[in-house]
C-alpha cells in the first residue's frame, strides 16, 4: 500500500464488508449534497430566493462548508450514477427501504430535465423551426465522458419537440457524434461562437473554463434572439441583462 501514502495519508484499516460499503457511500453522499442543493434551487424559485446566496450562507457554515453544494442541471459520469444505484439496490436485497438513496436518484433525474422545461416554458412545446446552441455535452468539465450526462437528457428533450441543435464541447465532440451519428438536426461544431451563430438560444450545459468569460457582445449580434439558459449558474444574472439579454438560471 505504500503508492496510496506516499503524502501520509491515514490508512484506514477495515472489514471487507465496511470497506466496500464506503466506496459506495462517499459517493452517495456527495451526490445527495449535490440533489439536496438542487431541490432548494427549486424552492428558491417558488419563493423569490435566489439559491447562490442560499449557497454562499451555508457554505459559510464551517460544519457544512463549500464543496459539492452548488446547484445546476444534475450530475452523470460513471461514478455518482453507478454507486447510488449500486447502494440503493444492495439496501433492497436485504429487505431495507433506503428512501433517501431514493430520493437522491429521483431529484436527479427530475434536475436533468429542468432547463428542458424552461426552454418549453419560454419558447413553448412545439420548436420546429428553433435553433438552440450547447455549450458542454461531458457531464463535467475536463473530461469526454457523456455516460449519464444531463446534455443527453436536454438535447433528446429538444430534438423530440422538433428543434435543431448546435452544439460545442472542448473535448466531448467525438463522443457525442457518436451517439448522435445519422441524425441531421444535431450538428456539432468546433468553435462555442460557431454554436450561437443564430441560434434562438444560448443552453450552458457543462461549466468548462471556456465558456465563463465569453465575448457576450458578439453573441448578442449573432443570436436569433438574446436569450441565456445557464444550466450552472456560472453568469451573473445583472450582468446580463445589463447588457441586453434574458437570462434564466437554476434557482434564481
Amino acid at each position: 500500500y505504500a503508492p496510496f501514502n506516499r503524502n501520509h495519508e491515514k490508512l484506514i484499516v477495515m472489514d471487507i464488508p465496511s470497506a466496500e460499503m464506503t466506496k459506495y457511500a462517499a459517493n452517495a453522499m456527495l451526490a445527495t449534497k449535490i440533489s439536496f442543493m438542487n431541490e432548494l434551487s427549486n424552492l428558491a424559485e417558488l419563493l423569490g430566493a435566489d439559491v447562490e446566496l442560499v449557497r454562499q450562507g451555508i457554505g459559510a457554515d464551517p460544519r457544512i462548508g463549500y464543496h459539492f453544494i452548488y446547484p445546476g442541471c444534475g450530475y452523470g459520469g460513471s461514478c455518482f450514477p453507478k454507486d447510488v444505484q449500486a447502494l440503493h439496490r444492495t439496501a433492497r436485497q436485504h429487505g431495507y427501504d433506503a428512501r433517501l438513496l431514493a430520493a437522491v436518484e429521483d431529484v436527479n433525474q427530475d434536475q436533468k430535465a429542468v432547463i428542458l422545461h424552461k426552454v418549453a416554458a419560454r419558447f413553448g412545446e412545439d420548436l420546429a423551426g428553433k435553433t438552440f446552441a450547447v455549450w458542454g455535452l461531458a457531464f463535467k468539465p475536463n473530461t469526454d465522458d457523456m455516460r449519464e450526462a444531463p446534455s443527453r437528457v436536454i438535447i433528446d428533450g429538444l430534438l423530440a419537440r422538433g428543434a435543431a441543435i448546435k452544439a460545442y464541447d472542448p473535448v466531448a465532440n467525438d463522443a457525442a457524434g457518436e451517439i448522435y451519428a445519422g441524425n441531421p438536426a444535431v450538428s456539432l461544431v468546433d468553435d462555442l461562437y460557431d454554436a450561437t451563430d443564430g441560434a434562438d438560444a444560448l443552453l450552458l450545459i457543462t461549466e468548462w473554463k471556456a465558456f465563463r468569460s465569453p465575448d457576450f457582445a458578439r453573441l448578442k449580434q449573432q443570436m436569433n434572439a438574446a436569450i441565456v439558459f445557464d444550466g450552472r449558474n456560472i453568469y451573473d444574472p445583472a450582468l446580463l441583462r445589463k447588457q441586453g439579454f434574458e437570462y434564466a438560471g437554476i434557482g434564481r
